[in-house]
């Protein structure tokens, strides 16, 4: 039976990455349905608090979009990357991975990508090189990002567990990990593939003067748009936002604090009514219940502090609600609030069910070597498409299994691996947006742009992080 049910969960997990998008999440409740319905396992948990903290970050990001606030971001960056054109292949990655360390997304790289390709292609580079990792990198970034799911769900998940790490101390270890990975990747990709004027696939196309025009023919750039005052403002907003979240999370003393009805360990029961109840009830009973002073937790600050953050560019940078949940920003956050909440559920119900058979079985292996648990956030990866979703499913399981926080810290890189498999949207549209057909899926699948790049970044961030870990816990 517990097979026959991994099988189920696994064949949800992929079914829902074939088909994509909300697939992931709407087919994970086929795998509910089987497993509580049919098998009769106790239901789980969804996450709620992760939830609430992306869709408070994806509402608060929607509405700098809307108001061109990432216009403008984009404008920055292809400023730096024309400025410097011969060494795109390093300064492009770092431009998306740093666009989805603020943002919080990776679907910001639709708007650059295009620019990179064109840049590179004008200045005679092979546009793989840049392109393949700046996918990459836009990617990597959201294991670095303050307002990502997966870096709030490993903080939230780990304070449950018992490893009480901030915010800025899991982005003090992934930023400069991810940013070595990167570089390492992107030194990797600098004299990659056949120069262009000695590819002869590329000359050929050349000969061709529709292919000829559609290459060199028209211009992307970002750099005519005039970007508002308001779309200014609406980054200067955001900000802000991020500079309070990233305060409160470091300094947890400035916490607000309020008084809250506690039941006092081991209190007799009250007229009929257990401690747990009357504290419940909001009732101050002298040995029952005490008042207590408690901080406001770290995920309501970042969920009203995102919320309020949206309302003020609403109300001073013109963004229109409408066109906020129409952009593609809104979209593909709800679209990775409905995974995490479908694929979060349906493994915390198959694993809380089998959680005592696990830890006998697998205890052994994992306390001898925990760093193979980075193989397994790797391969779920994979299937699943989602670094937060990775996070949710999988870390309650490893700090179950009595993997120490620290070492989960220091695998923390290697929740990305939907690289592997080339059918991830960023990666998809960066084979389309490159015109001269260099960036490319591969004849076996395998053999796809991203695959370098990727195994390169991922491997030397998990090293590193790992490295750090161990020097500062």
């Amino acid at each position: 039976m517990m097979v026959l049910q991994l099988i189920i969960v696994l064949l949800a997990l992929y079914i829902g990455s074939r088909y994509g998008s909300l697939a992931l999440g709407a087919i994970s409740g086929i795998g509910l349905v089987l497993l509580v319905l049919c098998f009769g396992l106790k239901v789980g948990t969804p996450p709620t608090d992760v939830i609430y903290i992306i869709i408070a970050a994806v509402t608060c990001a929607g509405m700098m979009h809307a108001s061109g606030g990432i216009d403008w971001l984009v404008q920055i960056a292809e400023k730096l990357l024309r400025k410097h054109p011969e060494h795109i292949t390093f300064y492009a990655p770092f431009c998306t991975f740093f666009l989805t360390v603020m943002i919080g997304t990776g679907h910001v790289v639709y708007t650059l990508m295009p620019i990179i390709c064109d840049i590179s292609l004008k200045k005679g580079i092979r546009p793989e090189r840049p392109c393949g990792v700046a996918s990459i990198a836009s990617q990597v970034g959201i294991t670095c990002s303050p307002i990502a799911a997966a870096v709030i769900a490993f903080t939230t998940i780990s304070g449950a567990n018992g490893f009480n790490i901030t915010v800025p101390q899991v982005l003090m270890i992934s930023i400069p990990a991810c940013t070595t990975g990167l570089l390492a990747a992107a030194w990797c990709s600098y004299h990659r593939g056949l120069d262009l004027d000695k590819d002869p696939i590329f000359q050929e196309r050349l000969k061709d003067p529709i292919q000829y025009e559609h290459m060199y023919g028209d211009t992307a750039t970002m750099l005519n748009k005039n970007i508002s005052k308001e779309a200014k403002r609406s980054v200067y907003i955001f900000l802000a936002a991020l500079l309070v979240i990233v305060i409160y999370a470091s300094f947890q003393e400035l916490l607000p604090v309020y008084n809250e009805v506690k039941a006092i360990t081991g209190a007799p029961d009250w007229n009929g009514l257990k401690p747990a109840q009357v504290a419940k009830a909001g009732l101050v009973i002298e040995g029952i219940t005490q008042l207590k002073a408690t901080p406001v937790k770290m995920n309501i600050v970042i969920q009203i502090t995102m919320l309020a953050a949206a309302a003020l560019m609403i109300i001073f940078c013109k963004a229109k609600p409408k066109k906020a949940v129409s952009g593609a920003v809104w979209q593909n956050g709800m679209v990775a609030v409905v995974a995490i909440y479908g694929i979060a559920w349906l493994a915390d119900t198959y694993f809380s069910n089998y959680m005592g058979f696990i830890q006998e079985n697998l205890a052994g292996i994992v306390s001898n070597y925990p760093w193979t648990i980075a193989m397994a956030f790797f391969a779920v990866s994979i299937l699943i498409n989602s670094q937060g979703a990775v996070v949710v499913s999988m870390l309650p399981l490893a700090y179950t299994l009595g993997i120490p926080g620290p070492v989960l810290l220091g695998v923390f890189p290697s929740v990305y691996g939907y690289f592997f498999i080339p059918n991830y949207p960023s990666d998809i549209a960066t084979v389309n947006f490159d015109r001269s057909g260099t960036t490319v899926i591969g004849k076996y699948l395998l053999n796809h742009s991203f695959m370098m790049p990727g195994l390169v970044s991922v491997i030397v961030a998990t090293i590193v992080s790992t490295i750090l870990t161990q020097i500062f816990y």
